[in-house]
């Protein structure tokens, strides 16, 4: 990216969205274009500047993937994170959630439920204070009795304040005489009444049978002092006469400490949550008021433990009447909260309870949990290591063999899979080493060949034989690089010629060396011997004690007589030669033949020499104008085709006399053709030569004067 960076096209649309919002603010500073424009202009630059980063965004996510996540251990350690890691944080934090969940909610029912609890024993004390008021004979008396009844209390509910006043006109009975109206002012206080301004009366939402909840005065607003109580209203008749009881009992610390200690938890602040529209009054008259948020007993940094939670409470306003909601900080113990709920004296086993028991197993499956995680993932680290080390070895040894070290050796230090692989690694290094060395040694023994092929191939004749009114043209294709075949040309007189096809047994490199033994030894006899006879008799004699048991040659040696018109040969083990009489005679009706005079191959150790002698057998045949001979080798009548069938001496002899007019270069060639086309891509098993002799007119002889 950093070699081309403007090539990406996300970098070019940052490029432009950058370039819109340089030219938008330009052109608001100049003054030159509509705010409309302005506008259009500033949003292609934003969508030009989102596109682009988000296209960044795919480069850079695509550019940490290649090069963070090439390697291997990179992939399995994230894998390992993604499979082992992840679910079970997630599995921890489902847990670790529903318990905060559940433990808050608990604390929260707890809190509500004591809330309760405490509004009816704050009525309870309610009704004995009215009792303890309307059963004095005296105004004076009741008073003294309010005060001492408050005082006392005061203990258990600290901040504990009463007023007695006679019941509201709409609460008396209809047969009772009318209320003294000296009497209907008459109050009874105690307590101080400092959480709250005193009730002077008793508000129309109020029910004549009594009320008890938590309560504030702020009717709608804010009121200077954040205090909140639970007020109970009780009537109460006695021999003093019919009265109504309010008593509170404020929210102060000490009420909230008890609180938290019944129900194993720490209370904080408290807020009114806001009622947009509420007409939840209690009496018959519904009213419609916003309520703002009301912050009541606030206690700064009142809170300390680590989990916190809000518990809601139903509220009334005392002046409207109005209900509502309000949030109860608190502070959860998960231990206290546990103790606390959990505390019976029925499941226990010695001094620990049922509940602790169950705590203390839980925390050790959960402690087990995290030694096991922990553990798994220090072995997937460990264990990714040791595959991913493994597998860079092998990287760098394949580089190491790509760049042609095949010397570099990977250290095995796991007997395992990877060890083993490792180990084949070494092995075929070694093995690739060998057989680099074999190549360069084939390559020079190839060249080596390709050498003596060519040397070979020159000890032939490199053009036809060519006598007068006769001609001989040669094929010669080793199967190998080298070959045993042989054939020659010996030049006797200017009308006189031998002419020689030979196989040695067997192909390669023994088999050119015999060939080329061989040559010498016929060039040497062809001077000296009087018949074709006669010279292989003599390469028998000089040839046999240096062939091995296992090595023979094939020969048929020939000597033509272009002035005589004989063709003379004998067949040391040879194949037979193909004869096709041609002109006159081919039309005169005579057939081809396949000539296979009597002989014994050459180098056989069976005897000195002489059965070879006595078995081999001279003969000549007369030449005529157009006649045709053909010598080969048995690779040209062994040619195979794919289903292993041979080509044949009988097929060569019809194909011979089918195109026994053609010249002999034509006659060669289609020859070699059909062979090919016999064999129909099949593998050539062995060397083929052959020599096509083609008689023609007899030379015009110039008469004396």
């Amino acid at each position: 990216m950093r070699s081309r960076p403007l090539r990406t096209f996300a970098v070019r649309i940052l490029i432009i969205g950058i370039a819109l919002k340089l030219a938008a603010l330009a052109a608001a500073m100049m003054g030159i274009l509509s705010a409309a424009v302005l506008r259009g202009v500033d949003v292609l630059g934003d969508l030009a500047l989102l596109g682009g980063a988000a296209g960044f965004a795919i480069l850079l996510l695509r550019l940490a993937r290649q090069r963070l996540l090439w390697r291997v251990r990179r992939q399995l350690i994230l894998s390992y994170v993604f499979i082992g890691v992840i679910p079970a944080l997630l599995l921890v934090t489902f847990f670790v959630l529903a318990g905060v969940l559940l433990f808050a909610n608990i604390g929260s029912y707890l809190i509500q439920t004591r809330v309760r609890t405490l509004i009816e024993e704050v009525r309870v004390v309610a009704e004995a204070a009215g009792r303890t008021v309307t059963g004095a004979a005296t105004d004076q008396i009741a008073g003294s009795m309010a005060a001492e009844f408050a005082r006392e209390q005061a203990t258990t509910f600290p901040g504990l304040s009463l007023v007695f006043m006679p019941l509201p006109a709409r609460c008396a009975a209809p047969a009772a005489a009318p209320p003294d109206p000296a009497g209907a002012a008459t109050q009874i206080v105690a307590g101080d009444w400092a959480h709250l301004p005193r009730p002077e009366g008793l508000p129309e939402w109020v029910p004549c049978e009594g009320y008890a909840s938590l309560v504030t005065g702020a009717n709608g607003a804010r009121p200077d002092t954040e205090h909140a109580a639970i007020r109970a209203v009780v009537p109460s008749r006695g021999p003093s006469g019919a009265g109504v009881v309010i008593l509170d009992v404020p929210l102060g610390d000490a009420i909230l400490r008890r609180l938290g200690e019944d129900t194993g938890t720490q209370l904080g602040d408290m807020a009114a949550l806001p009622a947009p529209s509420t007409g939840l009054a209690v009496g018959n008259a519904e009213t419609d008021i916003n309520i703002d948020p009301i912050i009541v007993n606030a206690s700064s940094g009142r809170l300390t433990d680590l989990l916190r939670w809000v518990a809601f409470l139903d509220y009334t306003d005392w002046m409207s009447g109005n209900r509502g909601t309000v949030g109860l900080a608190i502070g959860l113990s998960v231990s206290r909260l546990y103790a606390r709920i959990s505390a019976t004296p029925l499941a226990s086993l010695g001094n620990f309870s049922f509940g602790q028991l169950l705590l203390a197993g839980l925390m050790l499956v959960a402690a087990l949990f995290l030694i096991i995680q922990s553990v798994a993932f220090v072995m997937g680290l460990v264990l990714a290591r040791s595959i991913t080390g493994s597998v860079h070895e092998l990287f760098e040894g394949t580089e190491r063999v790509r760049t042609g070290d095949f010397s570099h050796k990977i250290a095995v230090h796991q007997r395992d899979q990877l060890g083993e692989l490792a180990e084949s690694f070494n092995t075929m290094t070694a093995s690739i080493e060998t057989l680099m060395l074999e190549r360069v040694e084939k390559q020079r023994l190839e060249q080596e060949l390709a050498l003596a092929r060519t040397i070979q191939m020159s000890l032939l004749p490199q053009a036809p034989l060519r006598l007068p009114g006769i001609i001989v043209s040669a094929h010669c294709e080793p199967a190998r690089e080298v070959g045993g075949d042989y054939y020659d040309y010996l030049l006797l007189s200017p009308t006189r010629a031998g002419i020689l096809i030979a196989d040695v047994a067997g192909k390669g490199t023994s088999a050119a060396l015999y060939m080329a033994e061989l040559k010498g030894v016929v060039h040497s006899l062809s001077r000296t011997a009087g018949s074709p006879r006669n010279l292989l008799i003599e390469a028998n004699r000089i040839i046999a004690p240096h062939l091995d048991d296992r090595s023979f040659i094939t020969m048929t040696y020939a000597v033509v007589d272009s002035e005589q018109r004989t063709f003379t040969y004998a067949r040391a083990g040879h194949c037979p030669l193909v004869y096709v009489p041609g002109g006159a005679s081919h039309r005169n009706g005579s057939r081809a033949g396949i000539m296979a005079p009597s002989g014994m191959v050459l180098g056989l150790k069976l005897d000195s020499g002489e059965m070879f002698e006595r078995v081999l057998v001279e003969a000549t045949i007369p030449l005529g104008s157009g006649d045709v001979l053909v010598l080969f080798t048995d690779g040209i009548s062994e040619a195979m085709n794919v289903e292993g069938d041979c080509f044949g001496e009988q097929r060569l002899m019809e194909l011979v006399e089918e195109h026994v007019d053609a010249d002999v270069d034509r006659l060669r060639g289609r020859i070699l053709d059909d062979i090919r086309v016999f064999s129909h891509g099949a593998p050539q098993h062995d060397d083929m030569t052959m020599l096509v002799l083609k008689v023609g007119p007899p030379p015009q002889v110039e008469a004396r004067p």
